[in-house]
């Protein structure tokens, strides 16, 4: 059962260009992960200041595994640009993660 996992993430209005260059900068990284199904960023075009990553992976147990990959540790820990002393300050101000699994209304 496919299971779709939404991190729904709070960024200020003037913070956003710069969210969607550090994703880009990690595009394809969780591609080869096993179960994995696909990806998207979705950008608010109304008032909100809410920014959608939007993945889908085969089940639960490949999402979880994931999370506990070093795959994911390297992805989401704050490195130096190149040349910097400092990490890079982080973007959002605020994040959760939403759960769903798809509904099959095809009576299958």
């Amino acid at each position: 059962m496919t299971v779709i996992k939404i991190n729904a993430i709070t960024v200020p209005r003037d913070a956003g260009d710069e969210l969607a260059h550090r994703f880009a900068r990690r595009a394809g990284a969780v591609d080869g992960q096993d179960g994995f199904e696909g990806f998207e960023l979705l950008k608010p075009t109304d008032e909100r200041d809410q920014w959608l990553v939007v993945t889908r992976w085969r089940d639960e147990e490949s999402f979880r595994a994931w999370l506990d990959s070093p795959a994911f540790a390297h992805g989401h820990r704050r490195s130096r640009p190149e040349g910097g002393d400092q990490a890079p300050s982080p973007v959002a101000t605020h994040s959760e993660l939403w759960s769903y699994e798809v509904v099959d209304l095809s009576g299958d």
